[in-house]
């Protein structure tokens, strides 16, 4: 059975009908996709979530509260430089009964480069240990390390 001269064949408007709809469906869940689902605050994990997402947005009060007294009060200030370029992905975790290692994976983007937007990824750990049953940040990645004014924090 073929089509005839002038009108379409119908198979190929199924095609073509179908390839429409996932392409609606692909950018719906490009555009739906919003922030990440929250972590356990309980947890290693939630608890660099928590940090990181304070960092990031440059609340360094609220970032100073998840970490060890020993970090606040041994600090160094240090530059990280622009922040809003860098993402986070969890690679892993190992527990221990009173610390932790979050490895993280951090990729900073670049507008600038010889050929336009670079990206520069690396892996690195946040240390955690247990202060009163709460885990807090002992050790962090040099880009979202804070030292927060002491004003800030009391």
């Amino acid at each position: 059975m073929s089509a005839t001269p002038g009108k379409p064949d119908r198979s190929l408007i199924v095609i073509l009908g179908v390839i429409a709809a996932l392409v609606i469906v692909a950018l719906a869940v490009v555009f739906t996709r919003g922030e990440p689902a929250p972590l356990d605050p309980d947890t290693p994990e939630g608890v660099v979530q928590l940090y990181s997402a304070a960092v990031l947005a440059g609340d360094e009060q609220t970032a100073a509260g998840y970490l060890t007294a020993g970090r606040l009060d041994n600090c160094d200030k240090v530059d990280p430089g622009p922040l809003d370029n860098i993402r986070l992905t969890l690679v892993s975790t190992t527990v221990r009964e009173n610390s932790a290692d979050v490895r993280v994976s951090l990729v900073t983007t670049t507008d600038n480069g010889p050929f336009g937007a670079s990206e520069y990824e690396n892996e690195d750990v946040f240390d955690l240990v247990t202060v009163d049953g709460r885990w807090r940040i002992d050790g962090a990645p040099w880009q979202l390390t804070i030292c927060p004014n002491p004003k800030a924090t009391s």
